[in-house]
């Protein structure tokens, strides 16, 4: 799994696809988040490393839905097509070099 901002945005899209409102707040969270389930909002800490905020949307939506086939199945879709953005821009990159 890369770990990229875009990669992050549609792990965000995808909650906020299942209803929940996703926020980047501080706190003292001992996982690193908190899930607000009769609000539908996660609150995730804001000074964590990317990887990190990545890793914990991916463990919500795990938990959340419940469902790890569709959203594994999700999540692989969501790679999948930032690979592809990935290399449509460094193709992009190498044409405007040359």
């Amino acid at each position: 799994m890369k770990y990229t901002q875009n990669f992050l945005k549609k792990v965000e899209d995808q909650l906020n696809e299942s209803g929940y409102q996703v926020r980047y707040e501080k706190g003292n969270f001992k996982s690193g988040y908190c899930v607000l389930e009769t609000k539908k909002v996660v609150v995730v800490n804001k000074f964590v490393t990317l990887e990190n905020k990545i890793n914990t949307l991916v463990e919500i939506l795990n938990l959340l839905g419940n469902q790890s086939m569709e959203n594994n199945a999700m999540l692989n879709n969501i790679e999948n097509a930032d690979n592809t953005e990935d290399t449509s821009l460094e193709k992009s990159e190498m044409q405007s070099a040359n």
